[in-house]
């Protein structure tokens, strides 16, 4: 237990918590976009899965370029992106059941390709994809203990944090943001008012497949060096839970994101520490399913004290 504390209460242990925040708070802002619309992304593990393959095999096939990498861990996200938008918003099949038609299709699917590319079923290790860097920042460094926890940290890392207030920005300063919140809020309003809806519901799918994609490059090419199969690792689940922790905002999002991103860096330090492997693969996504009970719970609460005060005003 005094092992435990002792890497708990420490820079590295909370330089990994950033280092695993990561993909889920990508695929976390991701969600969010596509919510607000009324569109729902339940695809985002299937997105973070081909954009992880795709950017690895870009890369590892140019050469060890990663802007190669980058450009086709886009394009492998937005080929999902762009399925999901043709059927669920042009043909006009249930979305929800789409997306996981999706995600079932990832997970095979970039086995079956990764395959036919490389012959291997496991990874990519043998084509030698790039990574994205670290970034040292010369001021940030030098100041104790923050500057062990934030400098250093990968390039998609920061990124990930500044998508935060790129993402509210858009949502509440934009009129694009209008659209999105109008279409999500009440569909037959917006287009009353001229809001093309579902012009506007396709925009923001994309936006959010691009930053699922961002998500998933980071696993292939910051996280680890190369896709393995499977390695999205329900993270794509875990962000659909943030996102609705955080009421679909992106900074609640971000806080709820950092929550689960410390009990997956809790799991890695577990199993350092030689704990039963079962369990600690099984903590971050019983954190998961704790967190949303307790968000359940106080939604609840929350929803009888609005209805008491609603009765007491009409009562006065």
């Amino acid at each position: 237990m005094l092992d435990i504390l002792r890497f708990i209460f420490n820079t590295d242990f909370a330089f990994s918590v950033l280092r695993v925040t990561t993909p889920i708070l990508f695929a976390a802002l991701a969600s969010v976009v596509a919510e607000r619309s009324g569109a729902s992304n339940i695809a985002l593990e299937g997105i973070m899965l081909f954009a992880a393959l795709a950017g690895s095999l870009g890369s590892g096939f140019a050469g060890g370029s990663v802007f190669c990498g980058f450009i086709a861990a886009l394009a492998g996200g937005l080929i999902i992106t762009a399925l999901l938008i043709y059927f669920g918003l042009y043909l006009k099949t249930d979305i929800i059941l789409t997306g996981i038609a999706l995600n079932m299709l990832a997970s095979g699917g970039t086995v079956f390709i990764m395959f036919a590319l490389t012959g291997d079923k496991g990874s990519t290790a043998n084509i030698g994809a790039g990574a994205f860097p670290a970034i040292t920042i010369p001021l940030l460094r030098d100041i104790p203990i923050i500057g062990a926890v934030l400098s250093g940290q990968n390039l998609l890392t920061y990124l990930a944090f500044l998508a935060v207030v790129v993402v509210w920005a858009l949502l509440f300063k934009t009129r694009l943001g209008v659209h999105i919140r109008a279409a999500g809020e009440n569909a037959d309003a917006a287009a009353s008012v001229g809001i093309p809806v579902r012009r506007t519901r396709c925009i923001a799918l994309v936006i959010s497949g691009i930053l699922a994609s961002l998500g998933g490059v980071f696993l292939s090419m910051g996280y680890m060096s190369g896709f393995s199969k499977g390695m999205v690792s329900g993270r794509g689940f875990i962000a659909l839970a943030a996102a609705a922790m955080g009421q679909l905002s992106p900074v609640p999002a971000m806080l709820a994101s950092l929550v689960f991103g410390c009990f997956d860096a809790l799991s890695n330090l577990l199993a350092a520490l030689r704990i039963p492997d079962e369990f600690v693969k099984m903590l971050p996504y019983l954190a998961t399913v704790f967190g949303l009970v307790v968000f359940s719970a106080y939604r609840i609460w929350r929803l009888k004290q609005e209805k008491i005060a609603a009765m007491g005003r009409q009562a006065a």
